[in-house]
């Protein structure tokens, strides 16, 4: 086992989905392995989550105090904080996760993107939910047509669209296999991959090697993916069996960089629905310092 260097790095937890390979590299010790000292921040991974300010939920507060090191959200949510922030801090790849949001409804009427014009759909502002929900409307439904309504965690819509207090909402793992358990139908889906926010001190080296044993972890989910569901179902309590858990609508691959190709893509795209005002450039989000693109074969 590798000497641990450097202070210990602590993660600012995410739903089990998004942090599969993390949780796997620490209870196997493929980072301890690699030199790491990795732990997860204690306490209810969404105890704030449904604050409508970014900055206030749990694990974005974390990493704001300078509590914790890292954490992974969708892409567009990466350069949001990263503007929203006063610590600084640079997107160091895209995670491994692979993961749908999907559009559900429990509403018989609704069957298709067409049937969403001025429809309200239930999102968690300013996270996958919502920024995949445009995403996925927009090809169909015109932009000013499209009606999100903030609903808070996953949990929280799931059950707001199962009393009928919301026609649509956009759902993930696990909460999507336990949707359509209950009876759900799906409306569309839109796949994506997350950033991994890194604090600005991180040197390159320890991004190198903390990459690497997140990507030793993906090879051994990806080995033997059912052995693993019941990590992804927990938070479901104990609605949805691990046997449950559809294969389909998630995956885990190798950790990718976020290139300036896909940073100007994106934030162009952020731009046109003014989820930006276009204060900062590739350079300014620290994306092109040297542990941004730091690889581990």
């Amino acid at each position: 086992m590798a000497t641990h260097h450097g202070d210990p790095l602590t993660i600012s937890r995410n739903h089990p989905v998004f942090d599969l390979p993390e949780i796997v590299a620490v209870e196997r010790g493929l980072f301890a392995r690699a030199g790491l000292d990795v732990r997860f921040a204690d306490g209810d991974t969404h105890r704030h989550g449904e604050s409508r300010d970014p900055i206030a939920r749990r694990k974005e507060a974390l990493f704001e105090a300078e509590r914790a090191d890292l954490y992974n959200l969708c892409e567009w949510g990466g350069i949001d904080r990263l503007e929203r922030n006063t610590r600084g801090g640079y997107i160091g790849y895209l995670r491994p996760a692979v993961v749908a949001q999907a559009l559900v409804s429990f509403d018989p009427a609704l069957n298709e993107p067409h049937d969403m014009n001025n429809v309200p759909v239930g999102v968690n502002e300013f996270t996958g939910s919502h920024y995949t929900a445009l995403h996925l409307l927009e090809g169909t439904v015109p932009r000013e047509q499209i009606k999100l309504e903030h609903a808070g965690p996953p949990a929280a819509r799931l059950e707001a669209a199962a009393r009928r207090e919301l026609p649509a909402v956009m759902l993930m793992e696990p909460f999507l296999s336990l949707a359509l358990e209950r009876g759900a139908h799906l409306l569309g889906c839109y796949f994506y991959r997350g950033a991994q926010v890194v604090a600005p001190s991180l040197p390159a080296e320890r991004i190198r090697a903390f990459m690497s044993a997140v990507n030793a972890a993906v090879d051994l989910i990806n080995a033997d993916r059912a052995s693993f569901a019941d990590r992804i179902v927990e938070e479901t309590g104990e609605e949805l069996a691990p046997e449950r858990l559809r294969r389909e609508y998630h995956r885990f691959t190798h950790a990718e960089p976020f290139t300036e190709k896909r940073f100007t893509e994106s934030y162009a795209w952020m731009r046109s629905w003014q989820l930006t005002d276009g204060r900062s450039g590739y350079d300014a989000l620290l994306a092109l310092r040297e542990g941004a693109n730091a690889h581990a074969n």
